[in-house]
């Protein structure tokens, strides 16, 4: 790679990283403002924006709630996506593809098309909104994840894992639960993570599917209709550090259980 190929990319790369970070920055910033509207220039700081998200219950109390629901879907996400990709990894049959392809579907519809088509299927079935039905909603829309990121750690499994096993006198449930699912763990915990964040950052299916309790991102779009302030970005920067250390966190686990393998 010539000299002025590595100038080119290492442009792209740190415009990039300016397109990035340059807003969550400028965001953290105003959550730090003391006044109650955001924008330049900051004449002085305060902590005040922080220490009230802190002392808020309705946000308290909407992030326990978007936090519930995550955990929920994802965990029905994981169950469901590990099956599927058990199911299709290493074997051929007829209607495969179908079932892949059904599968992937949930996540290639658009967010609007799919609260829409959520919201209409609750009502046939008379699924009243709240919780219960954006848990349902956020699994089916988390499982195509889930079975890709399985799928790709199951492929790498090697056979001879489970024929040990089988020799040793496991049955397949019992090989499943002793060999298959300690190797996926890396898998899982990426996966699960990936769905948490996805289920606690949906706002259109949360909106199209909650009842009269809401949602972190349904309450922060409520908030916005009256006007920004930095209480907002004081809620975002909160949520964004989680959600980094989370991420971080996760990462880090992988490449030691992947190591391990």
């Amino acid at each position: 790679m010539s000299r002025g190929t590595r100038l080119f990319m290492s442009l792209i790369y740190w415009g990039f990283v300016v397109y990035v970070f340059v807003p969550l920055i400028l965001m953290v910033m105003m959550g730090f403002k003391d006044s109650k509207f955001i924008g330049f220039p900051i004449t002085s700081w305060t902590l005040d924006w922080y220490t009230r998200v802190f002392a808020d219950a309705e946000v308290l109390n909407a992030f326990v709630y978007s936090m519930v629901i995550a955990i929920a879907s994802t965990a029905f996400s994981l169950a469901v996506g590990t099956w599927i990709a058990t199911l299709l990894v290493g074997r051929s049959f007829f209607g495969r593809g179908i079932i892949f392809g059904l599968t992937i579907l949930p996540a290639l519809i658009p967010g609007i098309i799919s609260a829409i088509a959520f919201r209409i299927y609750a009502q046939l079935w008379g699924v009243a909104p709240g919780m219960g039905a954006i848990i349902w909603a956020h699994a089916v829309h988390n499982v195509p994840f889930v079975m890709l990121v399985v799928s790709a750690r199951l492929a790498t499994l090697p056979p001879s894992y489970h024929d040990a096993a089988r020799d040793l006198g496991a049955d397949p449930v019992v090989a499943f639960f002793r060999v298959t699912l300690p190797y996926l763990k890396p898998a899982l915990i990426g996966a699960g993570i990936f769905c948490m964040l996805l289920s606690f950052d949906d706002f259109v299916r949360s909106f199209f599917l909650g009842g009269y309790k809401p949602t972190l991102p349904v309450l922060i779009f409520a908030k916005l209709r009256s006007g920004m302030s930095p209480e907002i970005n004081a809620i975002s920067s909160v949520v964004l550090v989680l959600t980094a250390v989370l991420g971080v966190w996760a990462e880090r686990s992988m490449r030691r259980m992947s190591k391990g393998n």
